[in-house]
């Protein structure tokens, strides 16, 4: 058996193995070689009795991995989604560390196909690349702000506006296992959520110059912080949005939809303790000036 080096890429066809990190010191007893057969062809058998295409995609440890004490499957990119899954999604690539990436694309009636790049993370995390013209720059997109850069007249439903290449057709991500990770990603944060744990809903701002108010999502540390930056502004204005590129010409969120917030217990929660936070280490910062959060820091170090 061989050991498989950092640079060796893999074949497919071929089966490996990871294998814990003491292996490397001794050569494999003829026992242990028989209980990797055994184990190989129960899973061969397995995958054909439920009727599964068999392409090896797992890789033996690197050095490091093993160095770091890692003794199972790594999971990455080769293993986000079966053969079955994406087998007829044109530009699709494996090989990330923790993401794939697909060719994908909005269409405006207006401006017609707008094509960029989505990866797709193992954390649910979703980032569009675009390659609308030659001199876009536009990058680390989120799909929703995606769609809006295309120029798509009906936004805000970018699951179904947001397209990849199938078996030659346009197909909505919302139909394809591409949203597999983003939507358990949803369901973990929706579960923490109901478990009593702080869930922080979205906040408005209004715009100094267009009196528009403009939402903030609060999902991640980083939402957070930026949200926490804007509302210290006093100056703050659309151009100023630190996702979804704004300007104050672009509409204003109708009233009626305002009153969703994303409280997991009610959809139009006034503000609740499920969804209003009085200072945790998600939305307090450590680096911040402000009384709040210096206070916050004093009393956690309490």
């Amino acid at each position: 058996m061989l050991l498989q080096c950092d640079e060796e890429e893999i074949q497919l066809g071929q089966l490996y193995f990871a294998l814990p990190l003491s292996c490397l010191r001794q050569p494999l007893q003829p026992e242990d070689m028989a209980a990797l057969v055994v184990k190989s062809s129960s899973a061969l058998a397995a995958c054909r009795q439920r009727n599964v295409s068999f392409t090896s995609v797992h890789r033996s440890l690197s050095r490091r991995e093993m160095a770091n004490g890692v003794e199972g499957p790594v999971n990455n990119g080769w293993t986000m989604f079966s053969d079955e899954e994406v087998r007829e999604i044109s530009g699709f690539k494996r090989g990330g560390d923790d993401h794939v990436e697909v060719t994908c694309g909005c269409t405006s009636h207006r401006y017609g196909d707008a094509v960029g790049t989505l990866r797709v993370f193992m954390s649910g995390d979703l980032e569009i690349s675009c390659e609308c013209t030659p001199g876009c720059h536009e990058d680390k997109l989120s799909p929703a702000a995606f769609e809006k850069h295309s120029g798509r007249e009906t936004s805000r439903k970018w699951k179904n506006n947001v397209w990849v290449i199938v078996d030659g057709e346009k197909v909505p991500l919302s139909k394809t296992a591409l949203l597999k990770y983003y939507n358990k990603s949803l369901s973990s944060g929706s579960q923490r959520s109901q478990a009593g744990r702080v869930c922080h809903r979205d906040e408005f701002l209004r715009c100094t110059e267009c009196n528009k108010h403009r939402r903030f999502r609060l999902r991640t540390k980083e939402e957070c912080r930026s949200y926490h930056d804007s509302s210290l502004n006093a100056n703050w204005n659309c151009s100023h949005m630190p996702y979804d590129k704004m300007t104050c010409d672009d509409d204003e969120e109708r009233a009626s939809r305002r009153v969703y917030r994303g409280c997991a217990r009610s959809p139009t929660c006034r503000g609740c303790t499920s969804c209003v936070c009085f200072g945790c280490a998600i939305c307090r910062f450590s680096d911040c000036s402000c009384q709040t959060c210096i206070d916050f820091t004093i009393n956690s170090k309490a």
